[in-house]
């Protein structure tokens, strides 16, 4: 347990800030397990949705500080070329 006052506040901080990385990393991550999800049972429609979807999301991720602007490139391109592959 921390000792001082201010220690106490980092504490409460570095929580609340743990619980909102951990929300939208796991927003991240579902997304892009359902563009993945889609491209394998083969649905272009589906995939094409899902694709944006996902998109958006680790954008505002990004924007909010808790992925990396070149982690977010990866995860992008990755569901780009599998999608590709799907149309291919």
């Amino acid at each position: 347990m921390p000792n001082k006052k201010s220690a106490e506040r980092r504490v409460k901080i570095a929580e609340r800030n743990r619980l909102y990385n951990k929300h939208w990393t796991s927003m991240c991550k579902t997304a892009v397990k359902r563009v993945l999800q889609a491209v394998e049972a083969g649905d272009q429609t589906a995939a094409r949705k899902s694709f944006d979807t996902a998109q958006s999301v680790i954008d505002k991720a990004v924007v909010k500080g808790v992925m990396h602007k070149n982690t977010a490139a990866r995860r992008k391109e990755l569901m780009a070329r599998n999608l590709k592959r799907l149309g291919a």
